[in-house]
């Protein structure tokens, strides 16, 4: 799964880029979601009154919402983004206005001081409104009006997009040697490779449901002491055993 987002304030273009974006990768034949980041300190789609409500009032979490046309899942509180994605089987994940993760950026902006102040790790395009008064770059980075050049864009993000990162605490991960955000930027940068990191290349694996569950090195090596400590009691076992355990 490939995962980005386009983020920037309030009237900068943010859902116009979110749109072509959706547009142009299903004319590519991708699948697509999306994830809406809404900045609204009261927003609920439920309330007390409803039977969900009702059901949320009980202890029920989550509550789903199961209707002719639409099926909504109701958590009783914010989930991370990973937790999210969890609901996810798309090619393409795109978020609108997600910054709290470690993600691939479009920033989008109405004024150079807006870029100013938005500006960090990740970023792989500018659009938005200020894609009308500004050159080809910015710093480095390409400025692409997507009301113009929606393909243009949409190469890029195909070009710089790459499977999700995760996004540890340096003082539990470093092993890469950058650190998951700045290791976003080589990667966009095409200085270091998405193989670079160690949750990608480790020998030891946890999948759940066939999916794969990422371990920073501190948790991975707990697991793969405790497996070792008592395999290496059994018949069977030598030093160079490949060593699966599944458990149902």
């Amino acid at each position: 799964m490939k995962v980005f987002s386009v983020y920037g304030y309030t009237k900068s273009g943010k859902t116009t880029v979110v749109e072509a974006m959706i547009r142009e990768l299903s004319k590519r034949r991708f699948s697509v979601g999306s994830i809406k980041e809404i900045h609204y300190e009261d927003f609920k789609l439920d309330t007390p009154s409803t039977n969900t409500g009702r059901h949320r009032s009980q202890g029920a979490n989550p509550v789903t919402a199961r209707g002719y046309s639409e099926t909504d899942i109701m958590y009783d509180s914010q989930l991370t983004l990973p937790q999210i994605l969890e609901h996810y089987h798309q090619e393409f994940v795109i978020c609108e206005g997600v910054t709290d993760y470690n993600l691939p950026k479009i920033l989008t902006a109405k004024t150079v001081d807006e870029l100013e102040e938005r500006w960090e790790y990740g970023i792989f395009a500018i659009s938005g409104r200020v894609a009308e008064i500004l050159g080809e770059t910015y710093k480095g980075i390409p400025v692409i009006n997507v009301l113009k050049e929606p393909e243009k864009l949409c190469k890029l993000v195909l070009n710089k997009v790459f499977e999700l990162l995760p996004d540890v605490d340096e003082k539990c991960c470093f092993q890469c040697g950058f650190g998951c955000r700045v290791l976003t930027d080589k990667i966009i940068n095409n200085e270091a490779s998405r193989d670079d990191c160690i949750q990608k290349t480790s020998s030891t694996k946890l999948f759940i449901n066939g999916k794969e569950i990422g371990m920073v090195p501190f948790v991975e090596e707990i697991l793969r002491n405790a497996c070792l400590g008592v395999v290496s009691t059994l018949e069977g076992y030598h030093k160079e055993s490949r060593i699966e355990i599944k458990i149902q």
